[in-house]
């Protein structure tokens, strides 16, 4: 008899085989009644009813340990597989596994506001210092629902404005010419999901990361939408970008009001947002401050400098 599994599409394909096949072949060793040939997200394996009956347990222990911790060892397989559980960090304050099993943590008091605030609400500001960790941790809690299949896509948006300095003509295609503002969003990506998977979401259009005025007429549905640097939109933009909020869509809204590199005729569209948005239920505003900045321990102090 021969049997065809489909693995589930949230695996990094490349962690759960392992290098060179490694793990499909530590499988097939505990398995030997079966023969199996594996490719992309379809293992193809032979063999009695009972024995693809076996292999295929084996295999989904495997994968729903790899789907939750972003990775598989030989003696992981080991450990499932004789009932045993391997090592896993404790879930306190867990958002997801990163790449290589990386846990990513909400670490300070306002992180772990804005984790538990997104389950009870659909409009989420964060603000504060740079180094807090709220785009990051935005940006973790748009991964986790996109591996637990609450959403259907993630869009992150920045505005593209220059922070003082002026970079001239970009030459290039209109990805080249954004990617410079956009990069810190892919740095954040990187952290948590493979390289391979990574570009396969981008792809298919699953991750789409773009200007905030690529945003006007759309309507942002089954999606978590994040906008990063909200300081540097203007009332408008802000408006247009919130008003694109569909129908199991969640919004996170990011900025420092310190860093504001508007003209100073233009009124920050974060600063306006903040000032009229009061007890409206699903929308919360958090406010991070320099007990959160989690970056180099300087750059508390330095905060705190500008700050007087």
């Amino acid at each position: 008899m021969e049997q065809i599994i489909t693995l589930n599409d949230a695996l990094d394909t490349p962690t759960f085989y392992g290098v060179n096949n490694a793990n499909i072949l530590c499988l097939k060793n505990q398995n030997p009644d079966v023969r199996v040939v594996a490719r992309g997200y379809q293992v193809k394996v032979s063999g009695s009813d009972a024995a693809i009956e076996r292999f295929e347990k084996a295999l989904r222990l495997c994968e729903t340990f790899c789907v939750r911790n972003n990775r598989l060892t030989e003696q992981d397989i080991l450990l499932l597989l004789h009932g045993d559980k391997p090592h896993e960090q404790a879930t306190d304050n867990l958002i997801l596994h990163g790449v290589n099993g990386k846990s990513i943590y909400a670490r300070s008091t306002n992180q772990q506001a804005l984790v538990k605030s997104y389950e009870d609400n659909d409009l989420l500001f964060a603000i504060g210092p740079a180094g807090s960790g709220k785009t990051y941790t935005a940006i973790a809690l748009a991964v986790r629902a996109l591996k637990n299949k609450e959403v259907r896509r993630i869009i992150l948006s920045r505005p593209a404005v220059e922070a003082g300095e002026k970079l001239g003509f970009l030459p290039g295609d209109m990805k080249e010419k954004i990617d410079p503002y956009l990069q810190p969003l892919y740095d954040a990506l990187q952290d948590m999901i493979p390289a391979a998977k990574l570009t396969e979401y981008m792809e298919k259009g699953t991750i789409q990361i773009a200007p905030l005025a690529f945003m006007r007429g759309r309507t942002l549905s089954d999606a978590v939408v994040i906008l990063d640097e909200a300081q540097n939109t203007t009332v408008p933009q802000l408006k247009m970008f919130l008003t694109r909020l569909g129908i199991g869509g969640k919004m996170i809204v990011t900025g420092d009001l310190t860093q504001v590199d508007l003209p100073a005729s233009q009124k920050s569209g974060l600063r306006d947002a903040i000032e009229r948005f009061h007890n409206i239920k699903g929308l919360r505003i958090i406010e991070f401050d320099e007990k959160d900045i989690i970056r180099h321990p300087l750059v508390k102090h330095i905060v705190a400098a500008y700050g007087k």
